[in-house]
């Protein structure tokens, strides 16, 4: 390619890209203005002439390289031309926007407006009778792909993964976790705005103990006031508080509740006994994020607001 046609080659692809770039956003926001004030049919006549014009300032871009670019030789075959570049270029817009729909970073609103020409400048690339020009066609389409259906959408799960972690770790001062009773297994971990707790459950669903760490309720361990009948309290030398419930079909429900660190630690249980309910608060630990990213994984965790 001589020096004076690739000149004719880069303006064509430069005013394909711009009038693209300005029009397709233009056309877009029209067809949803019009849609969201009234309705899908309202966008029908700016689609219908929306269309039409964009096909037109395509086959302008045309012009300087009709001596270039074959179909591009008269005003019939430019057209055509037109036509070819506004639907492949517009399938790959729509390709960015479903891209962009899952999440996948295509940068600030003035930098996606800019990749709004690119899909279209490719397109033209193709048409171009030069085996570089269509290579580079073919490298930009590759990265697209590469970008679009692989490297963003993993980048994208990165940010969402440690966007979730900060919003789980918000009151760290509260994530601990116990090491879980034999024979059970954690169902289930839930984040509210001022507590962290924790299920624990056998895989037959016949026992269960339960986690809750809570800032401290009062300043200094203490018995609550009980209304209920068949409740015991005591609070012993270390500041632990156990309490008992009777239950209406012969049972108990121990709950022991200890300070821990700056947080108030409470675990209960029906089924398991009180040296399994201490031990479980003696092996109290931050949650690492070892554990927080495999109760993420098995959905284990909620986060409550």
């Amino acid at each position: 390619m001589t020096s004076g046609r690739g000149a004719l080659t880069a303006l064509h692809l430069l005013l394909v890209w711009a009038v693209t770039a300005v029009a397709v956003p233009t056309l877009g926001f029209g067809l949803l203005v019009s849609a969201w004030s009234g309705g899908a049919g309202a966008a029908v006549p700016v689609f219908a002439v929306g269309v039409p014009l964009m096909v037109g300032l395509l086959a302008a871009a045309g012009l300087p390289v009709r001596t270039v670019v074959p179909l591009c030789g008269s005003a019939r075959q430019r057209f055509g031309w037109a036509a070819l570049v506004f639907v492949l270029g517009t399938l790959g817009v729509l390709a960015g926007l479903a891209a962009y729909g899952a999440d996948v970073d295509l940068g600030s609103a003035t930098t996606r407006i800019v990749l709004t020409g690119v899909p279209y400048a490719v397109a033209a690339a193709f048409f171009v009778p030069n085996r570089w020009v269509r290579l580079g066609a073919v490298a930009a389409l590759g990265v697209s792909v590469a970008y679009g259906g692989f490297v963003g959408p993993a980048r994208s799960e990165v940010r969402r993964h440690e966007a979730e972690v900060a919003w789980y770790q918000e009151h760290a001062e509260l994530l601990y976790l116990g090491a879980v009773p034999p024979g059970m297994e954690v169902s289930r971990a839930e984040v509210g705005p001022a507590y962290f707790g924790v299920d624990y459950r056998t895989v037959r669903q016949d026992a269960f103990a339960s986690l809750l760490v809570r800032p401290p309720l009062t300043p200094t361990p203490r018995c609550p006031e009980f209304e209920e009948k068949g409740v015991t309290c005591m609070v012993d030398a270390h500041g632990e508080v156990r309490t008992v419930r009777e239950l209406a079909d012969g049972g108990r429900a121990v709950t022991l509740t200890r300070r821990h660190g700056g947080a108030e630690a409470e675990v209960t249980s029906q089924t398991v006994d009180e040296s399994g309910l201490r031990r479980l608060l003696n092996t109290l630990h931050p949650l690492s994020d070892t554990e927080l990213d495999e109760l993420m994984r098995e959905k284990k965790i909620d986060h409550r607001t």
